[in-house]
């Protein structure tokens, strides 16, 4: 009996300790890391949440249709460790960003980078290829 539960024990803990690498997903599921869109727009939301932060940009094209493209970025805390801050980005700044667009279709791209209103480059903090 004694052997049984210490198994059990065992088997629980190893699974406990896997299951969080099994909950995270790679980007190249839902984007396309074979294509690159880049884009100029104005930042109309901002979603500083986990498990990816948000930023929402509306691109105007040349017959002047708005088209709100929704940015995934990666957690708060690899933000933080690449330089973001709670201010680096404020609705209505004008920023560039790159990446891959989402395999769907939508109007939604993994930013890779985006180019601040003061000229800085900040990296989206992701590391998934």
């Amino acid at each position: 009996m004694r052997t049984s539960l210490a198994l059990l024990a065992v088997a629980l803990g190893v699974l406990g300790a896997v299951a969080p690498a099994f909950a995270h997903h790679s980007i190249s599921g839902e984007y396309d890391p074979n294509k690159k869109v880049t884009f100029k727009g104005t930042v109309s939301k901002i979603e500083w949440t986990n498990p990816h932060a948000r930023i929402y940009v509306d691109v105007v094209d040349a017959s002047g249709v708005v088209t709100t493209w929704n940015l995934e970025l990666a957690a708060r805390s690899a933000l933080v460790r690449q330089g973001w801050t709670g201010r680096s980005v404020k609705i209505g700044d004008t920023v560039t960003f790159e990446g891959e667009p989402a395999r769907s279709g939508v109007s939604g791209a993994h930013a890779r980078s985006i180019i601040l209103a003061d000229g800085r480059k900040v990296f989206s903090g992701s590391t998934d290829q």
